[in-house]
């Protein structure tokens, strides 16, 4: 993996708290790493992912449950057969919160 900010490399281990056939939002990996406000940067970091594998970012949604428009591993379409696969299901590209949210 290549050369990561000590930031990026926290959010990517915060991923692994995330259970399978569960999502998070970026809001909520904000507040495991201690600052609501950075929901943002949370985003930007899941852009350095190379390895989903280790590292679930799709199962990462915005706070209405949308999935990514940018997702950076093959777009938005690649995060719901992933989310799928999973056993979470997808309606018009987004995720019912209510069902899915991980417990934090």
């Amino acid at each position: 993996m290549a050369r990561m900010s000590n930031f990026t490399l926290r959010v990517l281990e915060t991923l692994q708290d995330i259970p399978m056939g569960k999502v998070a939002t970026y809001g909520i990996i904000a507040r495991m790493l201690g600052d609501q406000r950075l929901a943002r940067a949370v985003g930007n970091a899941l852009h350095k992912n190379e390895d989903w594998k280790t590292y679930p970012c799709h199962r990462v949604v915005n706070a209405q449950g949308k999935l990514a428009e940018n997702f950076g591993m093959g777009g938005p379409l690649v995060q719901k057969e992933r989310l799928e696969a999973e056993g979470v299901v997808v309606r018009n590209m987004k995720v019912d919160l209510k069902k899915y949210l991980m417990d934090y």
